[in-house]
């Protein structure tokens, strides 16, 4: 049985957690799929994005119960060994240089708000709850918390973390962790003008460049004007920026663009 169904079209694979049943909660066997599609997608030269969404009435509600009742058991090591493969999840997601956009609805609790901070853009609809559940339970949102605080403005994020307060959609915009709110049931309606959004642009381009804003944050000064400077004269010089250069200077539409 696979918990993660992908399909495509025009150029981009929807990826869709398919656990309904239980609200899409992950389990070992959920990650250890969404890790290994994603780790695929990133290797495919001939997509334009990635959706990230849920199945049925909720986006993910976080972890499985069966899987919480086996972790009551886990030893130190055990637990380390399952937390690395939960920051691989995420990390996978991150790290795939395609544009990755999350359509989220319903409710998104506690390692959801991972997948959503592992995403590039996110479409939330209103009427949905967010909630970093973890401390209720007497654990942290400690592995979602290194995505978290990239994505979200930390001085605003850290009383939801510590609190486990619900909070709408609108609030996640403010914070930091969702892009556009929009009404229920219009959430598909938008995906489709983001996804034009990035039709429109050199898919090279877009790689590369959240390549680099991924790898920023860990350069010091010096190497991020070497890199910097780096990355913009090869695209200069790239096939795909010479024609998006000549196309502009010329008028008209470059050779990627849908016609």
């Amino acid at each position: 049985m696979s918990f993660v169904v992908v399909t495509e079209m025009n150029q981009v694979a929807y990826v869709k957690l398919h656990r309904p049943e239980v609200r899409n909660a992950f389990n070992p066997e959920m990650i250890a799929e969404i890790t290994k599609t994603f780790v695929e997608l990133e290797s495919r030269n001939d997509l334009r994005a990635v959706v990230l969404q849920g199945e049925g009435k909720v986006f993910c509600a976080g972890g499985d119960l069966n899987w919480m009742k086996e972790m009551v058991n886990f030893s130190f090591d055990q637990n380390i060994e399952d937390s690395l493969k939960l920051f691989a999840m995420f990390e996978a997601i991150a790290q795939c240089s395609l544009p990755v956009i999350g359509l989220v609805h319903g409710a998104a609790f506690g390692g959801a708000l991972g997948l959503i901070a592992a995403c590039d853009e996110v479409v939330a609809e209103e009427g949905t709850q967010f909630c970093f559940s973890e401390v209720k339970l007497g654990i942290a949102p400690a592995v979602i918390s290194a995505f978290v605080n990239r994505k979200a403005v930390p001085g605003k994020v850290r009383p939801l973390m510590l609190s486990a307060a619900v909070f709408n959609a609108h609030t996640a915009q403010q914070v930091g962790l969702v892009t556009e709110v929009v009404p229920a049931g219009e959430g598909h309606t938008v995906l489709q003008k983001v996804l034009h959004n990035y039709s429109q642009c050199g898919p090279d381009a877009v790689r590369e460049t959240k390549k680099l804003l991924n790898s920023l944050n860990s350069m010091t000064w010096d190497q991020q004007k070497k890199a910097t400077a780096k990355v913009i004269a090869e695209r200069r010089a790239s096939p795909e920026g010479q024609e998006g250069l000549k196309s502009f200077l010329e008028k008209r539409e470059p050779t990627w663009r849908p016609q």
